[in-house]
């Protein structure tokens, strides 16, 4: 058996629950295109995963660097909401410490009442430190002042009480949201997670979800154990629980029907997107590695996937196993082939991998093999069939003759 099928199987069986899709959208674009028509873009991909079927995205905030363009992921959901049936939008993330709680909370909640619950809250430290510098923000203090704006908020998003809270940054004083959250109790919250054990503490303190960001990359594939053990550990002191099918890991990927048309496709724009990541993120790389050494050692390390759908569902079930099980797989998405490119890559993971996750493909499949297997008796059977009707219809015409009046 295949490993696709034996994954469907597993699904269709309920002894692995089926697995979400989505995108995670910083976005990457290189610097010095059209903004506009950039951002234009990103909103019709989203058009286009809806109706592909996939199930949410993400979206950035950034302040600098010149390649992640949006600001406000509320003000960009806003506007790809109303584009939009199907699909979930999560902020991926809010930089909490960029912003006073009270206006994060009521911004969510906004958004919360006019997607009818298609919203999702994604929180973060900001992971650019020129983003922090330009606020006056000491990089060391971000991950605490995330905390002490998650506190505040999830407070607020109770509404039990009014909250009131003084910090060296944000003042609160009996504050109260006018709106309760459409989605009861609140939105779903996911905090990010890298590196470090920071994000799944956090994950866990507030019994949030977790966007393992980096889990394809050699550091953070390797701790999502330990991430996820850290989580639980947390989540138990302080009387939560965290569930693993909110549990969210993104990974790069690009497909084509063959290797070579991928690796084809991605001379428009994988130097480029790895060269700006290693400047911006703690990740190694080298701008004069050939474009050939690059894909090579990102499908052997799971780092990046050029290739086939079948490429991707190997590294699908990698990052399962390594996880030990997880909710929902996010493709990065960024701009290593052209629009057209980029496109059909998306729709050979939604016809080609996305089906054998949720256990999709196992019914056609089994119908199929019963089918085959009993092919001759099918055949036997339906030449039987016409046999007799063709029988049948010479007896009909026999006895519709003996029947005719004589002259």
């Amino acid at each position: 058996m295949s490993l696709a099928r034996e994954i469907s199987s597993k699904v269709a069986a309920g002894e692995r629950w089926p697995l979400k899709f989505g995108v995670f959208m910083a976005p990457f674009h290189r610097a010095g295109r059209n903004p506009t028509l950039l951002l234009e873009q990103d909103v019709s991909l989203l058009e286009h995963l809806d109706r592909l079927g996939f199930d949410e995205a993400w979206i950035g905030e950034h302040h600098s660097g010149g390649w992640e363009i949006i600001a406000s992921p509320e003000v960009f959901i806003a506007h790809a909401a109303a584009r939009t049936r199907h699909l979930r939008l999560g902020t991926g993330v809010v930089s909490l410490p960029y912003h006073h709680p009270l206006n994060v909370a009521d911004r969510i909640v906004l958004l919360d009442h006019l997607t009818r619950g298609r919203i999702m809250f994604g929180v973060g430290p900001g992971q650019l430190a020129s983003d922090a510098h330009m606020l006056g923000i000491d990089t060391n203090r971000q991950r605490a002042m995330m905390e002490e704006s998650l506190e505040a908020i999830t407070a607020l998003f109770d509404g039990r009480e009014p909250v009131t809270r003084k910090t060296d940054w944000f003042t609160l004083q009996d504050a109260v949201l006018q709106l309760a959250p459409y989605t009861r109790p609140r939105p779903e919250i996911a905090v990010a997670a890298t590196f470090s054990p920071a994000g799944p503490r956090t994950a866990g303190r507030f019994g949030a979800g977790m966007l393992s960001i980096a889990a394809s990359q050699a550091g953070g594939f390797d701790v999502l154990g330990s991430h996820w053990s850290v989580a639980n550990e947390v989540a138990e002191k302080h009387g939560q629980t965290v569930d693993r099918r909110s549990w969210r890991l993104m990974g790069q990927m690009h497909l084509a029907e063959t290797v070579e048309q991928a690796a084809k496709d991605v001379e428009y724009g994988l130097v480029d997107v790895q060269t700006y990541q290693s400047k911006v993120l703690p990740i190694p790389g080298d701008p004069s590695t050939p474009l050939a050494d690059r894909i090579r050692r990102g499908n052997e390390t799971g780092s990046f996937i050029c290739g086939t759908p079948e490429m991707a569902i190997e590294q699908i079930e990698r990052l399962w196993q390594q996880s030990g099980g997880f909710g929902t797989y996010l493709i990065l998405a960024a701009d290593l082939a052209d629009q057209e490119a980029t496109r059909r890559s998306y729709e050979l993971f939604a016809r080609e991998v996305v089906p054998h996750f949720t256990g999709a493909s196992a019914g056609p499949l089994g119908s199929q093999d019963w089918q085959v297997s009993l092919s001759q008796t099918w055949k036997d059977q339906t030449a039987t069939a016409i046999g007799k009707a063709i029988e049948d219809h010479a007896a009909s015409q026999i006895s519709q003759t003996s029947q005719e009046p004589r002259p």
